[in-house]
């Protein structure tokens, strides 16, 4: 279980970093129709996969100040980490619990709205012991 958790985060953090980079360019424009930033849009995305995990502030959007920064010396955030560079972790009920959409990892929804396949999701699911984590 160890090695699938990691390899959810390393495909999680690689998409993830190509979908904020191609925003990143895009980010002082207007989303129509609702006069918002892209910029405001990420941080809003963040805030939600944040309250969804259920595990405090593991993501940040594309913009932060720059206290919140890389090593405290930019304001750009293509990788959400910590201010000293480093990945946050997730486990994998919260990491479920954003993938479904609503806040808990035994109830399908969300990106994968007929459950996901994997090992990790089925235990999940399939396993009343887990549904108290």
């Amino acid at each position: 279980m160890f090695f699938e958790v990691i390899w959810l985060l390393g495909v999680e953090a690689g998409q993830d970093a190509v979908l904020r980079t191609m925003l990143y360019e895009k980010g002082e424009e207007k989303v129509d129709p609702y006069d918002i930033t892209v910029f405001e849009f990420t941080n809003m995305i963040s805030r939600l996969k944040n309250e969804l995990g259920k595990c405090g502030v593991k993501d940040k959007g594309i913009i932060v100040p720059l206290k919140h920064g890389a090593e405290s010396r930019t304001t750009s955030n293509m990788l959400s980490v910590d201010p000293d560079s480093l990945s946050y972790s997730r486990t994998p009920n919260e990491i479920m619990r954003i993938m479904y959409s609503i806040g808990d990892e035994h109830r399908l929804g969300g990106f994968f709205s007929k459950g996901a396949n994997g090992r990790i999701a089925r235990e999940y699911l399939n396993n009343d012991k887990l549904r108290w984590l």
